[in-house]
């Protein structure tokens, strides 16, 4: 556990601040994802895709969880102005974090469709339906833009 901590919290941690946009609650989520991977680590299928990629998306789908939930919702309301100021200051970190993993980098080489999806999709926490709505484009679009990406990023990043 110390070794995927070590190796991946910073990373994973990023993507989940960047969904929640608050610091307690990422820290929360970011402690319930290791939890979640210690608890299903068996699950784990090296033939399916990379372990980060597999932790990436319980971080994720448990950040989204969490911005979904009343408690969170009625605390969002509730924040004040001193709880908000330092998200603006933490965000600068962690938009480093993710240059420094080079996805920014990763993601230059999509067209501007496929970019927005891609970021809307893993570090803004929306669902397909959402940027469908948000963009008023079919859904099946969107789900065809966001697979030619990761097609075309596996294949910048040698992947299958």
């Amino acid at each position: 556990m110390a070794y995927l901590y070590d190796n991946y919290g910073t990373a994973l941690y990023g993507v989940v601040h960047r969904i929640v946009q608050h610091e307690k609650a990422a820290e929360e989520v970011l402690q319930d994802t290791f939890i979640k991977i210690w608890d299903n680590i068996e699950s784990y299928d090296a033939k399916k895709g990379r372990l980060f990629t597999w932790m990436l998306n319980i971080a994720r789908n448990l950040a989204i969880d969490k911005t979904r939930s009343k408690e969170f919702s009625h605390n969002r309301k509730t924040d004040s102005i001193n709880t908000s100021v330092p998200i603006v200051s933490s965000d600068m970190q962690v938009e480093q974090q993710i240059r420094d993993h080079g996805l920014i980098n990763l993601l230059q080489h999509l067209s501007p469709e496929q970019k927005i999806i891609v970021h809307l999709i893993y570090f803004k926490g929306y669902t397909h339906s959402e940027v469908a709505k948000e963009f008023d484009i079919p859904l099946g679009t969107v789900k065809t833009r966001l697979r030619a990406a990761l097609i075309k990023l596996r294949k910048i990043l040698n992947i299958n």
